[in-house]
């Protein structure tokens, strides 16, 4: 029987004898380092603004598809390769979504709550996974916050307004240091009177129920973050309800929602904000019984 040498010298005769190149042996796979980025610099694929991006090889209107995309910033557009995504687009999606896992799961940075000028009380729940598997506990203070918020909070102001972690930790971090002077002094300009502002940690939106009666508000405002999605992780809300009462109906509530830098601007949802507080306060009603 031949063996394999024997059979390739054959093989590299037979060639050689035709002016035919003997085939090359199929090449070592690369060494790792050659997969390395060059001075170790990989490109934040979350920075990139999908708006503005278009995958689509040799499109047929781009001009006009493009403009489309300009509404909203939706995942149109992308392209693909075969039946399957491109690798930019999938690295954007899994890159939106860490960011998402993070703004759910982390708390809110203890320096941001102090350079905003606030103190911090807290509901039933005694961590996060409390506060995601027992919505009712983020809904009810502790009797530790029912206190502390008696102590150092005006009574019976027209406006209570207070910042609370919700869903998202990376809104509060983003938004309330424009929004929320934004709103006091939108309110000043109003001669509107505004207790002291604090923060909840682990709140729901219906903690503003019980904030109202202990306080005494005619109008209580929460900031709180929006559950994050795969376009933005730092969007926030402020409900606002009109003489809020625990229990009550969440037709009550009024909301202006989608406060981030690609959407209601911080800084002009404050203003706006303030405005509404005002028409609350002349319509004596919130939620579905005040037309804006």
């Amino acid at each position: 029987m031949v063996s394999e040498k024997e059979l390739k010298d054959i093989i590299a005769q037979v060639l050689s004898e035709m002016n035919v190149a003997a085939p090359a042996e199929k090449a070592a796979p690369a060494a790792a380092c050659a997969c390395e980025v060059e001075d170790g610099f990989i490109e934040d694929v979350a920075i990139i603004d999908i708006k503005k991006q278009y995958l689509v090889e040799n499109p047929v209107a781009r001009d006009a598809f493009y403009e489309l995309k300009q509404y909203a910033p939706c995942r149109l557009g992308i392209g693909k390769a075969g039946a399957r995504y491109k690798t930019l687009p999938v690295l954007e999606f899994r890159a939106a979504h860490a960011a998402a896992q993070d703004a759910v799961f982390k708390d809110v940075d203890p320096e941001v709550v102090e350079g905003l000028g606030l103190f911090s009380v807290q509901t039933q729940c005694d961590c996060k996974d409390t506060y995601l598997t027992r919505p009712d506990l983020g809904r009810v203070l502790s009797d530790e916050a029912v206190a502390e918020i008696k102590s150092k909070c005006k009574m019976n102001p027209t406006v209570q307004i207070y910042v609370s972690d919700g869903l998202s930790s990376a809104s509060i971090a983003a938004n309330v240091k424009d929004v929320l002077p934004a709103i006091l002094q939108g309110l000043k300009s109003y001669g509107i009177d505004a207790g002291t502002p604090f923060f909840v940690k682990y709140g729901r939106v219906g903690a503003m129920d019980q904030i109202s009666e202990i306080t005494g508000a005619d109008v209580t405002c929460v900031l709180i973050g929006e559950r994050p999605g795969l376009i933005t992780a730092e969007s926030m809300s402020a409900y606002l309800a009109y003489k809020a009462t625990v229990g009550m109906p969440e037709a009550r509530r009024t909301v202006v929602s989608n406060i981030h830098k690609d959407g209601t601007i911080p800084a002009e949802a404050g203003a706006h904000i303030a405005d509404v507080i005002k028409k609350i306060l002349d319509a004596k009603a919130s939620g579905t019984d005040l037309k804006l």
